[in-house]
């Protein structure tokens, strides 16, 4: 049996890590070496839960370990120069979606792993539920004909509510180090389905405020409408959604059929067809091994040299940076915007609407 990679784990702040380093753990293929955070009590977590090495500095941990590929759960913010720093030292890159703050950052990424001849693949959580993979496929081959228009809704109460811990709301709450608020957090998914599903749209228009809370400073709604030849792509992010009724659903549009994905992995996928208006269930196969989640799927990937999973492609990745930042300029100067941009970055806060 071939020897496990090395991984090593930059940023300790994003809370989807825990999960992420638990599928870690539990592989033959991967083995945690050490973890780097400035934040003393997580470098206490992770040492107690995974037993290993710890670094309060990013430098440190790739100077002094040998490592095969890197796990990157920081900020988004943050995101691009660690991915520099490890490309830089020959490892791989796992990221955790959206990837970066703004499209400048991802293509400093892009830019960086094509440089070291590294590989580079963005975790989005919804990639590894069976029933995205076949809707996905099913589109992909034409069993609802051409698609038309594309729907995604992510939304809860709101991060704290939701939760998260006090590392990880510090810089979702701080529009420098997400990005933005609920638009990048959660407009993100809806975004990479579409170029995903209907390439680069032609414009975006987005709307954006804070609509309820009165405790941030950044967004907490959001609606993105892309706009395509023959097509449109909505993204809708909420972090003040009572209850889960609509949240997590995508919806895709063809002019055969519409298939209805249930969020999370159990949920069912439905087709609606002019024989069955009301739709019917589609039988969904288990997952195959190397798609029951991230770490299974990168590290087969890089055994293999196969490539990753469209959703996690950087080059879709980066695209759908792209329609966030043109998403963000749109909601503040309440104007349509092309794509490609002209211009690479975004900041600022939101107030009411």
């Amino acid at each position: 049996m071939p020897e496990p990679y090395r991984i090593g784990v930059l940023g300790l702040t994003h809370d989807h890590v825990w999960g992420n380093l638990q599928d870690l753990n539990a592989s033959d293929d991967g083995v945690l070496v050490a973890a780097a955070d400035p934040n003393g009590p997580l470098l206490e977590q992770v040492q107690q839960q995974f037993r290993c090495t710890t670094y309060s500095e990013y430098d440190a941990l790739l100077e002094r370990e040998q490592l095969d590929a890197v796990y990157i759960f920081s900020d988004n913010a943050a995101g691009a120069g660690l991915t520099e720093k490890a490309a830089a030292k020959g490892l791989h890159v796992l990221i955790e979606k959206p990837m970066a703050a703004d499209v400048a950052g991802a293509d400093r990424m892009l830019a960086a792993a094509r440089r070291a001849g590294v590989r580079l693949m963005v975790n989005w959580p919804f990639a590894w539920w069976p029933q995205m993979q076949k809707a996905l496929a099913m589109a992909a081959g034409g069993d609802i004909g051409d698609v038309w228009q594309v729907k995604y809704r992510a939304a809860h109460a709101g991060p704290k509510e939701l939760g998260c811990s006090t590392y990880f709301c510090d810089w979702l709450f701080d529009a420098a180090r997400n990005g933005g608020g609920a638009l990048i957090d959660y407009g993100c998914y809806g975004a990479v389905l579409a170029r995903r599903l209907l390439g680069v749209p032609s414009r975006v228009t987005a709307v954006a405020g804070r609509v309820v809370k009165e405790d941030i400073t950044v967004e907490d709604n959001a609606v993105l409408i892309m706009s395509y030849a023959s097509a449109i792509a909505i993204a809708e992010g909420s972090w003040s959604q009572i209850g889960n009724l609509t949240s997590y659903v995508t919806t895709i549009y063809g002019t055969q059929g519409t298939l209805m994905i249930e969020p999370r992995v159990g949920g069912r996928l439905l087709l609606a067809t002019d024989e069955h208006p009301d739709g019917a269930e589609v039988e969904v196969p288990p997952a195959l091994p190397h798609f029951r989640n991230a770490t299974a799927h990168f590290l087969h990937c890089l055994r293999s040299g196969s490539e990753f999973f469209s959703l996690c492609n950087d080059r879709v990745g980066r695209d759908a940076q792209e329609i966030l930042t043109a998403a963000l300029i749109s909601a503040r100067e309440g104007r349509h915007v092309s794509l490609p941009l002209t211009f690479t970055s975004t900041s600022g806060e939101f107030g009411h609407r």
